[in-house]
């Protein structure tokens, strides 16, 4: 999709639709519709319609006005942006996406949006609007027989600035936008076209169309992964006829500090059956999504190589299958972790917590100074936030603090939980130093407290994309299914990471705001005992 940065008078863009946003500036129930725009042939296209009560400006909502007087576009979209006060890039991201799915299925190929102004300014704006409409054009269903393309050839964006020097912001929507969704193109591939091979062999590829000395990929097999003695990793790949793949890849940039070393390791778990201790057949085949965490450390990684920031970066995906067969670890057994950590295993379903065990104990082999991991980790966190926001964990406030900002920026929702040392005690083994599993109360947080056994006290951020990983139903600015949740976050930070570097100091502890809900006993057992997805 073609992305084009227009100062042109939005009267007088000859185009099949514009679209425009509408704010609220009224009291609570008495609507105050306000365009958001200056021009007064836009004012009075949209007026009528705005007195008739038609739009109030209500976030998403969309009203289409055919032959508007005083414009050339043949269509003038009107797009409600919510409260005009707490307007922001965050609404505005949303509001281009919800603009562009409601024109591609009426068979409009190309539209164009007025950049609103805001406090963040106009560079801000465009990157925004480019995101959104780059992850609103996405669409899932990708083997229907009868799939008709619906993709935007084309987004023209109105500014009131000059275009040039707005173009390294359009620039970087694009990459996102991009890689947000190569991250659900990931996600959205069945389990049988999604093996742990063919997802290292879809990192290769994206690494070789970069086409970058500063970006190189290495892949290990079964072999490599038992010579690294990644005992925990093993014992989940063991019970599948489908190979393991620990895909590692290294961001270097020339003039890059030796440190500090950010290290993004995603649970690759390309699907999940739960092992010998297997998964109610109601919902399996949404364990496809399994690798999310994987795909969202790609893209990521993908994004930042095209952006350039001045850090060392290295990503770890740990793929593979969850199956049970002859060959699979059993409840009871104890697998020996690469760091020389003894684990009983509990329950075989609890398996992304044991992939990643090993993954962030070989980042900091690799000399990662810091650590975040993501995965659709446990059923516990989706019982404790909803799909609304995803869990966050961490062992330094420092660390946490950069990530809440950029959090912000990203403009996705994430909840911080604690990991208090009482905790720990739930996991603890009689044979061996851990369980992989504790009771059926606080799965999510035990499930932290077992990766934080591996990270020591390096500073690391635990995501738990269980819940947001996927959508569960259309929207108005993203279809149904993969979501690419922590891509944009994940960005932010590290250019945030590369700018201030030197100073990445640590703060260790783990403070947090914040509650955690309890589901029904049902919803407690859907959610394996707080065991992994």
């Amino acid at each position: 999709m073609n992305t084009v940065l227009s100062s042109a008078n939005p009267t007088q863009l000859e185009s099949e639709c514009l679209a425009v946003v509408v704010v609220d500036d009224g009291e609570k129930n008495k609507p105050q519709p306000r365009v958001l725009a200056s021009e007064a042939a836009l004012q009075s296209a949209a007026a009528e319609v705005l007195a008739s009560g038609e739009v109030t400006g209500k976030l998403f909502e969309t009203v289409m006005v055919h032959r508007p007087q005083g414009l050339k576009a043949k269509r003038l979209l009107l797009v409600g942006g919510g409260r005009g006060r707490s307007f922001s890039s965050t609404e505005l991201r949303k509001l281009a996406g919800t603009a562009a799915r409601f024109v591609k299925p009426k068979n409009i190929r190309s539209f164009a949006f007025l950049t609103p102004e805001l406090p963040t300014g106009v560079a801000d704006a465009v990157k925004s609007i480019v995101e959104g409409v780059f992850v609103a054009n996405f669409d899932p269903d990708v083997y229907k027989s009868d799939r008709k393309d619906q993709s935007l050839d084309s987004v023209t964006l109105l500014v009131n600035g000059d275009t040039k020097s707005l173009q390294a912001a359009a620039d970087q929507g694009r990459i996102i936008g991009e890689s947000q969704n190569f991250t659900r193109e990931l996600v959205n591939e069945p389990g049988n076209r999604m093996t742990p091979t063919m997802l290292a062999d879809r990192a290769r590829n994206m690494v070789r169309q970069l086409g970058m000395d500063e970006i190189k990929i290495e892949v290990f097999g079964a072999d490599k992964i038992q010579e690294l003695k990644m005992g925990a990793f093993w014992g989940v790949a063991k019970g599948s006829d489908e190979p393991p793949a620990l895909i590692v890849i290294r961001y270097e940039p020339k003039d890059a500090p030796a440190s500090p070393v950010l290290g993004l390791i995603g649970k690759g778990v390309t699907f999940d059956t739960g092992g010998i201790s297997i998964k109610p057949a109601d919902g399996m085949e949404k364990m496809k999504y399994d690798m999310a965490g994987g795909a969202t450390m790609l893209g990521a990684i993908r994004a930042l190589a095209l952006l350039r920031p001045k850090v060392k970066i290295y990503a770890l995906v740990c793929a593979t299958e969850n199956m049970p067969s002859g060959k699979a670890q059993k409840p009871g057994d104890v697998q020996i972790a690469m760091s020389g950590k003894s684990i009983e295993i509990i329950n075989t379903d609890a398996e992304g917590r044991l992939v990643l065990a090993d993954g962030l104990f070989y980042a900091r082999q690799l000399g990662c100074t810091h650590l975040i991991d993501a995965a659709t980790l446990t059923g516990a966190c989706v019982v404790a936030l909803g799909m609304v926001n995803a869990g966050v964990f961490s062992n330094d406030d420092n660390m946490y603090g950069r990530f809440q900002s950029a959090l912000q920026r990203a403009g996705e929702k994430m909840w911080r939980l604690p990991l208090d040392p009482e905790y720990l005690e739930t996991i603890r083994s009689n044979i061996a130093d851990i369980m992989n599993s504790g009771s059926r109360y606080g799965g999510a947080i035990t499930a932290a407290m077992f990766l934080k056994e591996f990270v020591d006290e390096t500073p690391w951020i635990h995501l738990d994309i269980a819940g947001t990983a996927w959508v569960e139903e259309n929207k108005a600015w993203i279809a149904k299914g993969p979501s690419g949740i922590a891509v944009r976050t994940l960005i932010e930070f590290a250019q945030d990471f590369a700018k201030t570097g030197a100073s990445w100091g640590t703060s260790a502890g783990t403070a947090t705001a914040g509650n955690s809900t309890s589901g029904t006993d049902a919803a407690q057992k859907r959610a394996d005992s707080g065991a992994g997805l």
